[in-house]
């Protein structure tokens, strides 16, 4: 269980932040830089559930999900693989929450018409803050596919496909408000010409 009992602890004020598994690092660390990034990804859907919320219940309950998944995810990242035993059991994304997103984007995908363009981001207050939440979940996994291809670090699977899953399902979410609202905001090349 976490227990916060003080907020600033000036371990910080060097540039370093701390592992779960203890080691420091400076904040600039691309592992930390990734976290980061989720946890930019997670505010970014809590601002897309104070629309969601109004606008369909089920999608700001798919959201809600997410949101707890995000901090696991964190957790994973924040835990890299040592080779060596852990005195606990650390959090890792596992297929299951997976497959639980891949469920979501088939329940909403099913009802949407096939895209004959790309969507720009508008529409719904919560779609276009999904849309941004994507565009950072993006930024988020570019960071981590970098991680897990720098030699002495690691970033598990389920992970990895948890966060490109993710941007599907954000993606799609937004689809899926704004076409309860009148549809998407297309892309017309060459409009402004």
């Amino acid at each position: 269980m976490v227990k916060l009992n003080r907020i600033y602890t000036r371990t910080g004020d060097d540039g370093t932040t701390g592992l779960t598994t203890g080691p420091r690092r400076p904040k600039f660390d691309l592992r930390v830089a990734a976290y980061g990034t989720i946890d930019e990804t997670n505010a970014c859907i809590g601002m897309a559930r104070l629309h969601a919320a109004g606008e369909d219940g089920e999608v700001d309950a798919m959201l809600g999900h997410i949101s707890n998944d995000l901090f696991d995810l964190g957790a994973d990242l924040s835990t890299p693989e040592t080779g060596k035993p852990l005195p606990f059991e650390p959090l890792r994304i596992v297929a299951a929450q997976v497959e639980r997103i891949e469920a979501d984007i088939d329940r909403l995908n099913e009802t949407l018409a096939p895209l004959r363009s790309f969507v720009l981001p508008g529409g719904t207050p919560a779609a276009v803050h999904l849309h941004l939440a994507r565009t950072v979940c993006r930024r988020a996994e570019r960071l981590m596919t970098e991680l897990a291809a720098t030699e002495g670090e690691s970033v598990g699977q389920p992970t990895l496909n948890y966060v490109n899953r993710l941007s599907d399902f954000l993606f799609v979410a937004s689809r899926y408000l704004n076409a309860r609202a009148g549809g998407d905001v297309l892309w017309v090349p060459g409009q402004n010409r």
